[in-house]
């Protein structure tokens, strides 16, 4: 039987700004409508960040409930995901937003070298994520940026902190990291199934790498 596609739209990101890019979406209002037309042209996810009004990177709840609240009113059904990302954001910060309770959180369950920073996700931090996202059932994107990532996320799943099956995304192409790499994918999916045989993934390619994806 053929599985259903599932296309996320992550309508922002954290870096981007307006005078980089001037169509990217900064304000919840933006956003709002730049979700709407994703969905109208098939997507099903939306991954959330949100910004100050400097257009930098924030972890203001009342900025995700009002993004939250648009895309629930012209999105029906779209699953809705919230950003627990780190660039730009203290570690303190970071799961704010999480007792908003969206469909799903990203959670990525490791640290790794970025281009000009460490991406920290310290182990007590990644467990308290784990935790707000386990008491307010919101279902976590494993973000694995390095393969100990996807051990870290067995792990907590075996202890209970996850609940299974996991949904991993394996994000490739950032220097310094995973490589976009057919069979580096390759690889990486062959192991999730090894290791947490119910669990789904999906894949993301970053920059100029062109990925091709069979599940």
């Amino acid at each position: 039987m053929t599985q259903p596609t599932i296309i996320t739209a992550a309508i922002t990101g954290a870096l981007p700004r307006k005078a980089q890019t001037p169509a990217v979406p900064v304000t919840p209002a933006e956003q709002i409508e730049s979700t709407h037309e994703a969905f109208e042209a098939g997507a099903a996810l939306v991954h959330i960040h949100v910004r100050n009004k400097d257009e930098s990177p924030s972890s203001d709840p009342d900025l995700f409930a009002q993004v939250q609240e648009g895309v629930k009113k012209h999105c029906p059904g779209m699953i809705i995901q919230f950003s627990t990302g780190g660039r730009g954001r203290s570690q303190n910060e970071r799961g704010r937003a999480i007792n908003l309770r969206p469909d799903m959180a990203s959670l990525t369950t490791g640290s790794v070298n970025f281009p000009n920073q460490i991406y920290e996700n310290p182990p007590q931090l990644v467990e308290d994520l784990a935790r707000a996202m386990f008491d307010h059932n919101v279902k976590p994107e494993i973000e694995v940026f390095d393969l100990a990532m996807l051990y870290n996320a067995e792990n907590l799943a075996s202890r209970g902190l996850i609940r299974r099956p996991l949904h991993v995304q394996f994000v490739l192409g950032i220097p310094n990291a995973l490589p976009a790499k057919r069979r580096v994918l390759e690889f990486l999916a062959s192991e999730l199934r090894d290791i947490m045989p119910d669990a789904t993934w999906a894949a993301a390619g970053i920059g100029r790498h062109q990925l091709e994806v069979n599940r």
